[in-house]
């Protein structure tokens, strides 16, 4: 997977960007648009990284966004891989997925990584986690090990590349536009930019 891994990095870093701006926004309008799982839907994405410290922030504000999401908008996360090193967290997210474990582990994960330091690339302190937060060590080697969450690491991946994200967190809408930290500004920048860009794509439909 290394190499797969390093041919679609380089292809990302050379891919063109094109930057949009209004008078209160700033966003990125994709050179080329992409798919999105759902066409009846809005899709808003988060690229994101357990091991972000910027991300783990974000995560408050993108739970109480979700409070209030439009019904016509779905919201998809997709583990960033800007880095070799990011897999083991990205194949962590697809194998919780897979358990139907996300929306009871997602957060307590990220405050275990960023308040009590642990590092998910230790198995056993990993094991340990997992553990007392009810789940099997050994079911979770087996999920983590199958073909669908290797085959969810690598559309990351590809997702990775097709959006240009070169940071984290960054935010995608209707599979046209990204909106990175830098050009959110804030926590509630992002979002209110993600709230603009999901009315710009409803006119567009």
């Amino acid at each position: 997977m290394r190499r797969d891994f390093l041919k679609l990095l380089a292809a990302g870093l050379l891919a063109p960007r094109i930057v949009g701006a209004q008078a209160k926004y700033q966003y990125t309008v994709l050179p080329q648009e992409q798919h999105t799982d759902n066409p009846d839907k809005i899709e808003v994405a988060e690229f994101f990284w357990y091991g972000c410290p910027h991300c783990y922030n974000l995560e408050p504000f993108i739970e109480t966004w979700l409070k209030k999401k439009p019904a016509d908008v779905a919201f998809v996360r997709i583990p960033a891989l800007l880095d070799e090193s990011w897999t083991r967290d990205a194949a962590i997210y697809y194998a919780l997925d897979a358990m139907g474990l996300i929306p009871k582990l997602h957060r307590p994960l990220f405050d275990a990584i960023h308040r009590s330091r642990l590092r998910t690339g230790s198995e056993a302190a990993f094991n340990e986690w997992l553990q007392r937060n009810g789940v099997d060590p050994q079911k979770f080697k087996a999920v983590i090990a199958s073909g669908s969450v290797e085959a969810a690491v690598k559309r990351a991946a590809r997702l990775t590349v097709a959006y240009n994200i070169d940071g984290t967190p960054a935010m995608a809408v209707q599979g046209r536009y990204t909106v990175s930290a830098d050009q959110g500004g804030s926590r509630e920048g992002i979002l209110a930019t993600v709230d603009y860009l999901v009315e710009q794509a409803r006119k567009r439909k």
